[in-house]
């Protein structure tokens, strides 16, 4: 697969990447949302530091993360339960 250069801007800073065809579009996104985010924090805190707002965003992402990883693990629990007990009541009929 072939590589591409591409720049992504974050609080008014170019990054240079190179970067697979697959991830240009999530990296980009990724990008939006960090600068998205930091907007939020400058208008909602009145921080204009820009470690401070990339510091925030870095926490909240990886809060977010974290939650989403606990409430997957919790999905794929629930859901081995309940095909567990799909298993059992399909083991308990009697086939005639």
């Amino acid at each position: 697969m072939s590589e591409l250069s591409i720049k992504i801007r974050i609080a008014d800073r170019d990054y240079p990447m190179r970067v697979t065809e697959d991830e240009e579009e999530r990296l980009r996104i990724a990008g939006r949302v960090i600068n998205e985010r930091i907007k939020l924090f400058r208008d909602q805190f009145g921080i204009t530091e820009k470690q401070d707002l990339l510091a925030m965003v870095a926490l909240e992402i990886a809060a977010d993360s974290l939650k989403t990883a606990k409430n997957k693990a919790e999905d794929l629990s629930s859901f081995a339960g309940k095909l567990s007990h799909l298993n059992d009541l399909l083991s308990s009929l009697k086939l005639d």
